[in-house]
């Protein structure tokens, strides 16, 4: 099936549209056109990305009449950094970018990460567009608004809240990813279970994954749409988008990103709700229903990591205010609580 079979309106304070859909990328300069009058598009984009994607994306944005330049960096983490927003920069200044030209970040979680903040930066700001091409990317990153760029001390400690003009997802793309990519994104998706639909927990318990991938992204995105028209800039609710990323991200940092990003978060995910369940916030049931369906599903559930090298990175997250952090817990399956605890009870906390 092709075209789009999906939409989420995402009510920001700058509105924007999320479609989702099925070799969509090939029409991607006429959607593109009906929601910006710039004339230029610098394509942001991984080599990676480069090679499957960028000649059919660049082709459809220059058939649709505009003017297309491309950036592309090595892929992973190791670019998540500011050397990379700096030639970014550079880059946008020498094919001569204006504040009504636009960004198209083509690829997963990174890519859309830092073209978003190079975006959210170059003259003061100018548009990006999101065209996720991982689950992870899709499911999550590529939609709310959050870019950013790791520093030596931890994760997405540098960025800006910069919400995309639209996004684009072409779930054809998914079927190019190694199986340990997609993971990362499934990862993520029971997540939003946990915190906000049973329902959908249920059905990725079922195999849902298998029968109903487009479904599946949509509702992602509309549980986080949600949360980002009731809490923009994280101040709040918004932080229980976070289950699972304070302990992920530092097992990211501690592994030296060997450990990816859904991988860690899915560690993160079971810590927690041990946590929860030994505060007494849930039952144990809960604990166990998240641990079998992440195993069942082909994602790690402990790290070897001890906990007090893991407690160090997470007393720098950028979510500590002061002598506490905010942790995401479950009291039951869809639905999880904000949990303030000291800084220096990190490891007790997650102890055992």
């Amino acid at each position: 099936m092709n075209g789009i079979l999906q939409t989420v309106e995402v009510a920001a304070a700058k509105p924007y549209r999320v479609e989702i859909g099925r070799n969509v990328l090939a029409s991607s300069g006429t959607a593109i056109r009906a929601v910006t009058k710039a004339k230029r598009l610098a394509v942001i984009t991984d080599t990676t990305v480069e090679a499957l994607y960028a000649p059919v994306v660049c082709d459809s944005l220059s058939a649709a009449g505009f003017q297309v330049c491309k950036f592309a960096f090595a892929p992973g983490e190791t670019s998540k950094n500011l050397e990379t927003i700096g030639k970014i920069l550079d880059f946008l200044t020498e094919n001569g970018l204006t504040r009504t030209d636009c960004i198209v970040a083509l690829g997963g979680g990174i890519v859309g990460d830092v073209a978003g903040f190079a975006a959210s930066i170059y003259l003061r700001g100018i548009s990006v567009i999101q065209l996720p091409t991982t689950f992870l990317a899709a499911v999550d990153s590529s939609v709310g608004g959050k870019t950013g760029v790791n520093l030596p001390a931890g994760k997405n400690l540098v960025g800006a809240f910069w919400q995309p003009s639209y996004v684009l997802c072409d779930c054809a793309c998914f079927e190019t990813l190694p199986k340990e990519t997609f993971l990362d994104g499934v990862s993520e998706t029971v997540k939003y279970g946990v915190i906000a639909d049973a329902d959908l927990f249920a059905k990725l318990e079922a195999g849902a994954l298998e029968t109903e991938i487009e479904a599946i992204t949509a509702r992602c995105v509309a549980i986080k749409s949600q949360f980002v028209a009731a809490d923009e800039f994280d101040r709040g609710l918004r932080q229980i988008l976070n289950y699972g990323h304070t302990l992920g991200h530092a097992v990211e940092k501690c592994s030296d990103y060997a450990v990816t990003h859904g991988h860690a978060v899915a560690i993160g995910m079971v810590a927690a709700a041990k946590t929860a369940v030994r505060l007494g916030l849930c039952d144990s049931a809960v604990s166990e229903r998240v641990y079998a369906l992440l195993t069942r599903l082909g994602l790690p559930t402990k790290t070897d990591i001890a906990v007090e090298t893991l407690a160090s990175v997470m007393r720098n997250d950028k979510k500590a205010a002061g002598d506490a952090i905010t942790l995401v817990l479950p009291a039951k399956i869809g639905e999880c609580v904000l949990h303030p605890v000291p800084l220096a009870s990190l490891e007790t906390v997650f102890a055992g």
